[in-house]
């Protein structure tokens, strides 16, 4: 045996328990910001209009709509650089059956969108038509990971449901209310597969938030999975389990994705949705959480909004929605100072 072959033998011998992606330098969050040399900041607008229904009252073309909304020249009067991306499914795949398996193939472009975002140093807003786009955000971040620890991403989900049905528990037998569920690695692998989020996020890197319609069998699913969340009232008052359970996800991963449905927001602010809960907090009041987080937490690494109303008096929900875009990018720019 040659004397560099031997040295490898010998090395594995004396520490079997050193994985390979031990040996990887992982990328390091703590110290990666989304910032010019100048001190302006780059974002990336990343849009996925696809959807594996109908839809009802949602509005088809929802991520143009928040893409267009004002945005994007209220985040360059707060001296961000902004860029606009939008998943699209190739030729083939538009010819592939099924609603669902094209859900997955729109997911995997969002994904390369958001991966090559984190490779440019832009930081994320996804503007999605429903939440299943939210593995295609899950999976940007964690194919931008340059550790084989590809699980190294955690999700902070607020919405007033857990979305956390599987085909053997859901009443509507929506993907709609599946994709937490599916995200977890419980359901649907060929659409997590195709939204190429593998392998699926263990049960301690996921948090809800604002839940307050569940399903008896998806509570059981949680109760199981020993799903933590965060209540309405944690919100409002930024209470210590807000700080525990953002602390719980920087401690078991590299990036953290913090996914929207617009319907955690209280009924007043989103009247035409599918489906409006009362009792949720008002934009003003993520708004702030959102500035907290991303302030505190580095590791928070993309934000996503999915679900606008088609009908939207007033542009309510649309403003909700600014705000809340706003107070994210605050947080940052003020992370950025602390550093």
């Amino acid at each position: 045996m040659k004397s560099g072959a031997l040295k490898y033998a010998i090395f594995i011998a004396l520490f079997p328990a050193v994985s390979f992606a031990q040996l990887v330098k992982k990328d390091d969050t703590t110290s990666h910001n989304y910032f010019n040399e100048d001190g302006t900041m780059r974002v990336a607008i990343a849009k996925q209009v696809q959807m594996p229904s109908s839809g009802g009252k949602l509005a088809a073309d929802g991520p143009h709509i928040m893409a267009n909304g004002g945005i994007q020249d209220m985040l360059r009067d707060m001296g961000a650089t902004v860029r606009v991306s939008n998943a699209e499914l190739s030729d083939r795949e538009k010819t592939e059956y099924g609603s669902w398996r094209k859900m997955g193939y729109a997911n995997g472009r969002l994904a390369d969108n958001v991966m090559q975002n984190e490779a440019d140093g832009f930081f994320t807003i996804g503007f999605l038509a429903t939440c299943p786009s939210s593995l295609g955000m899950l999976a940007g971040l964690q194919q931008s990971l340059t550790s084989t620890d590809t699980s190294s991403v955690s999700i902070l989900w607020l919405d007033a449901h857990a979305d956390y049905n599987t085909p053997e528990t859901t009443r509507s037998g929506s993907m709609g209310g599946m994709p937490l569920a599916i995200a977890n690695g419980l359901a649907l692998e060929q659409v997590r597969r195709d939204s190429k989020l593998n392998p699926p996020l263990p049960s301690s890197h996921i948090v809800t938030a604002g839940l307050r319609d569940v399903d008896p069998m998806e509570q059981h699913l949680l109760d199981v999975a020993r799903i933590q969340n965060i209540t309405v009232d944690d919100i409002r008052n930024l209470t210590k389990n807000v700080y525990d359970q953002m602390d719980a996800l920087s401690k078991v991963s590299d990036k953290i994705y913090v996914h929207i449905d617009l319907d955690i927001l209280d009924a007043s602010e989103v009247p035409f949705h599918n489906y409006p809960t009362e009792n949720g907090p008002t934009s003003y009041e993520l708004a702030a959480l959102f500035k907290e987080i991303f302030q505190k937490y580095p590791k928070t690494a993309a934000i996503g909004f999915a679900s606008i109303p088609a009908e939207d008096p007033g542009q309510v929900t649309l403003k909700a929605v600014n705000r809340m875009v706003v107070g994210a990018i605050e947080g940052i720019k003020e992370r950025k100072e602390d550093m």
